[in-house]
């Protein structure tokens, strides 16, 4: 029997990740496992107070964010816009002017409950401005299948060498 294209959200399995104090969120992805090979969606749960993500750009990737409850922020850029059940943000591959995250209210008695939605284009290249690091992604995009990863690397903006550094031309073994 073939699989059903749609998705019953309250019957999606959450997994539950956190890092530090501020980063928490239980989320289950949905597109691959309904077929969908170019398009990345997610639902997603962030605790009040709490941010799923740090602060980060795609060069290559698309994402959009519908809003299903609660109340938070986006961080876009350097600017701060507030987001509430029934926005939908949209946040364009580009560099650091476009670095986005949504953070819960930490007054809020819910959770900020979202769906996120995004191209799935490999390779990718990622940009964290609070932390100045870069991050690639290779044979999968970012979210997409971690095994189909044969290059992922973090390095600090500032670990750069020039392109002809350690190139001799000397290939004799």
């Amino acid at each position: 029997m073939p699989r059903s294209p749609v998705i019953p959200l309250d019957q999606l399995v959450l997994e539950r990740h956190t890092h530090g104090t501020h980063f928490e969120a239980a989320q289950a992805a949905f597109a691959a496992a309904a077929g969908a090979t170019h398009l990345g969606a997610r639902l997603v749960e962030v605790p009040p107070g709490k941010r799923a993500w740090p602060h980060h750009a795609h060069h290559a990737n698309d994402e959009l964010f519908v809003i299903l409850a609660g109340t938070g922020e986006l961080r876009w850029g350097e600017n701060r816009h507030p987001v509430t059940s029934g926005d939908v943000v949209v946040c364009p591959a580009g560099g650091k002017e476009s670095a986005h995250q949504l953070i819960a209210s930490p007054d809020s008695p819910i959770p900020l409950r979202y769906l996120a939605v995004s191209s799935m284009r490999e390779p990718d290249i990622l940009e964290y401005p609070d932390s100045d690091k870069l991050g690639i992604f290779t044979g999968s995009a970012p979210g997409g299948d971690t095994d189909k990863h044969p290059l992922t690397r973090f390095m600090r903006h500032c670990d750069t060498v020039v392109y002809w550094e350690g190139e001799t031309g000397d290939d004799t073994p």
